[in-house]
């Protein structure tokens, strides 16, 4: 198991996210045309957000009159919580020193930066599923627009504070996530995605830890657990009930303490921990489950996510 090489190992990235303050953070939500800014974007707006797309550079300044405008409005008086949502369409992006975050962070905080991406092959199935252009693609080729928007956003996507891989998500999971996510970055304890997959879809983009569940029996092999799921208690019995499985558990468990404690220390709010199997149906769910269930609820707040599950 390893750390994602793509999420910064930085403090700064997640230091503003404490939540004592009424203050709150400005979210910046970037990355991939076809990975979900949108639904993002709208998952904020619902949670109470005030969400701006695509601000000109110009405009930046003008963030703290439109928080300190709302605030004004507001009832209770308190800084309501502000979002930014930045593309590919905004072709200062392209320019040369456009130091992006240096303008944002202008404003007098710096920035949570949230990337989102996704596989070329993901990003191709959506945009012709939708039959709409991508807004770099002109008269070219689909894959030729990927590559150069990749090219863009590429230091973007270096500094981002999170990454989500939304490849094997749907919108409902999706947004799942982006709630979890966003509702935990207010608060001082870690939040932990624990993330079922299967190997022949691929290792998500997102994970900072990678485990591999396939040194347990498969129950695949089971006739009477074959078309069952991890969430099943036979399943879920039966795979915890193998040698090795309990000390993987609890070596795991004990892994992660020191993990979560750096966490705390660096200023760091989130992570994404891949359990993998074969298919991601059986042995990863389980283990899942079962490891999102054993942190401290005081010091992390861990949800689930199962991306290849009902896949096959």
């Amino acid at each position: 198991m390893g750390e994602h090489p793509a999420e910064r190992e930085s403090a700064e990235g997640l230091r503003a996210l404490v939540g004592e303050s009424d203050r709150q953070p400005l979210v910046v939500i970037t990355g991939m045309s076809g990975a979900g800014r949108s639904t993002a974007a709208k998952v904020l707006e619902d949670n109470g957000w005030l969400v701006v797309d695509n601000l000109p550079p110009q405009l930046l300044p003008a963030l703290e009159l439109l928080r300190e405008g709302a605030r004004a409005s507001g009832s209770n008086g308190a800084s309501p919580r502000l979002a930014v949502v930045i593309d590919s369409r905004t072709r200062w992006l392209a320019e040369p020193d456009s130091r992006i975050l240096e303008q944002l962070t202008s404003t007098g905080e710096r920035p949570v930066l949230v990337f989102l991406d996704s596989t070329d092959e993901a990003l191709v199935r959506r945009f012709e599923s939708v039959r709409r252009p991508h807004p770099l693609q002109g008269q070219g080729r689909l894959l030729d627009a990927i590559a150069a928007e990749r090219a863009v956003m590429a230091d973007l996507r270096s500094e981002a504070d999170v990454i989500i891989d939304t490849s094997g998500l749907n919108v409902h999971q999706l947004t799942a996530k982006v709630s979890t996510l966003l509702d935990a970055s207010l608060a001082s304890r870690v939040r932990l995605a624990v993330m079922s997959f299967g190997f022949k879809y691929g290792v998500p983009l997102d994970a900072d830890f990678v485990m591999d569940m396939r040194f347990l029996p498969n129950p695949f092999w089971v006739p009477e657990l074959r078309n069952l799921a991890g969430t099943d208690e036979p399943v879920a019995k039966y795979v915890l009930g193998q040698a090795g499985a309990q000390e993987f558990l609890d070596r795991a468990k004990a892994l992660f303490e020191p993990v979560v404690a750096g966490y705390r220390r660096e200023g760091r709010r989130y992570a994404t921990i891949a359990v993998g199997c074969t298919g991601g149906k059986h042995r990863s769910v389980a283990m899942t489950e079962a490891l999102a269930t054993s942190f401290d609820p005081h010091h992390v707040v861990a949800f689930v996510v199962h991306r290849d599950l009902g896949r096959e």
